[in-house]
């Protein structure tokens, strides 16, 4: 009878050591009432979906201020205006010096006096020229005329004498010809002389002009208005830079090269703040959707926006993990604001899709187990674990698309680390207030 007792016994413990075994190849389940886990309930609610991102102030607009192309070497900066200050379209920011040109605008109007003066002497040079060529063209004229008289008689004088009439005539004619040919090569030579004198009027005029130009150009004017920034200047370091150098700005008494960059101005009236999303929060976010925007400089002040663009493609690589791919997105202000400056950070709150009567449970109930997405559920006095999709999550919510019902009991921490105070729970979801990550 012992003997039957004992193995009845040893059978019974059996039993208790392969349904254990059958429960452990089950879903593991924690007991509700053993230790404190904390938990809510998935509740049905109208969620606006909220992403966040860092941002960066630019500027759309900006015109540079160079150096004037003034050919003669380089240019001393005698004034310039100081970076942070505002411009106002046509006002001087930038002065060289116009010493050289100066010079070259009094020699230029010396040398235009020189050739008017020649223009002067050639005319009166022409004149009296033509003067004596016009005596002279008259008694050659008469010349001829008296030996074509001579030659009429010639009938009533001997051979000898008429071959000698003859022969005058000739040499009369011979002459006036010759005399006409040099009067039209004095005209000639005239003019020629009196257009190389013009020609140095007009070349000295033209200098005289440029120079007043290049007078002129020596103030350099802002192009538009906005924010002056003065560059570094390259060759405040003799020509020598290493990676990562910070050059001094331009300032009075340093030289620039006729059209090097000095500074520029910047349309403050059009700024746009780019930032970066994951690949997760990209569906998201569109363009038209409204943006908050944070500006750490200016004591986290609100301003409001739209999305202009959403970039088509990832700026990352094409080997890199999903959670690291990053899409561009280009934000512009409702309104400008004249304290918003180029460079300033700011925190962005894109506003996303309005989403009605959405199943949504903290996002600290979330939690990664065996490669799924799961939250731990109550049911019958224990947790266990309940694979569930989550559209997205939004300012510490995750909205659930399948897996959980309304009223469900969620655990807020790992009721399986229960045990271990201080590990951290496994949610997947963002901190309170974090961008979404759609699953």
């Amino acid at each position: 009878m012992r003997f039957v007792q004992h193995r009845s016994g040893i059978a019974g413990l059996l039993l208790v050591v392969v349904s254990m075994a059958v429960c452990g190849c089950r879903v593991k389940t924690v007991s509700a009432g053993d230790g404190d886990v904390p938990s809510a309930t998935a509740q049905k609610s109208d969620v606006q979906l909220r992403f966040l991102a860092n941002g960066l102030v630019k500027a759309t607009q900006s015109r540079i201020v160079t150096a004037p192309a003034v050919a003669g070497g380089s240019l001393r900066i005698i004034r310039v205006a100081a970076t942070g200050s505002f411009a106002h379209k046509d006002n001087v920011v930038l002065e060289f010096d116009p010493s050289q040109q100066e010079y070259n605008l009094a020699q230029a109007r010396s040398d235009l006096a020189q050739a008017e003066q020649e223009i002067l002497k050639d005319k009166a040079d022409a004149e009296v020229q033509m003067a004596e060529d016009g005596t002279a063209l008259l008694k050659a004229k008469y010349a001829v005329r008296r030996a074509e008289l001579d030659v009429s008689k010639n009938e009533l004088l001997s051979e000898i004498d008429a071959k000698k009439n003859l022969l005058a005539l000739e040499e009369a004619k011979r002459a006036l010809a010759q005399l006409e040919a040099d009067i039209q090569s004095h005209t000639t030579s005239n003019q020629a002389a009196l257009a190389l004198s013009e020609e140095k009027r007009n070349k000295a005029r033209l200098a005289m002009q440029l120079a007043e130009t290049n007078i002129q150009n020596m103030r350099v004017k802002a192009p538009i208005d906005g924010l002056l920034v003065v560059h570094g200047n390259p060759n405040s370091m003799g020509g020598i830079m290493f990676g990562g150098m910070t050059l001094p700005e331009y300032h009075v008494g340093d030289t620039a090269n006729p059209g090097d960059t000095v500074a520029e101005v910047i349309d403050l009236s059009r700024m746009e703040i780019t930032s970066q999303v994951s690949e997760r929060d990209r569906p998201y976010i569109k363009a038209g959707q409204s943006v908050e925007i944070y500006v750490e400089a200016l004591r986290n002040e609100k301003f409001l926006g739209k999305i202009e663009n959403v970039a088509g493609s990832t700026t990352n690589g094409f080997f890199v993990d999903d959670q690291q791919r990053k899409f561009s997105v280009t934000s512009q202000l409702d309104h400008s604001d004249p304290r918003m400056r180029p460079g300033f950070t700011c925190r962005l709150v894109f506003l996303g899709e309005q989403l009605r009567q959405a199943l949504a449970i903290p996002s600290e109930a979330v939690f990664e187990r065996s490669g799924k997405t799961v939250a731990y559920l109550r049911k019958s006095g224990a947790w266990q674990p309940q694979e569930v999709k989550v559209r997205a999550y939004s300012e510490g919510q995750a909205v659930i698309e399948s897996g959980l019902q309304s009223g469900d009991a969620v655990a807020l921490v790992n009721p399986e680390k229960r045990g271990s105070p201080k590990q951290q729970p496994e949610s997947t979801g963002p901190a309170l207030g974090g961008g979404s990550s759609p699953r």
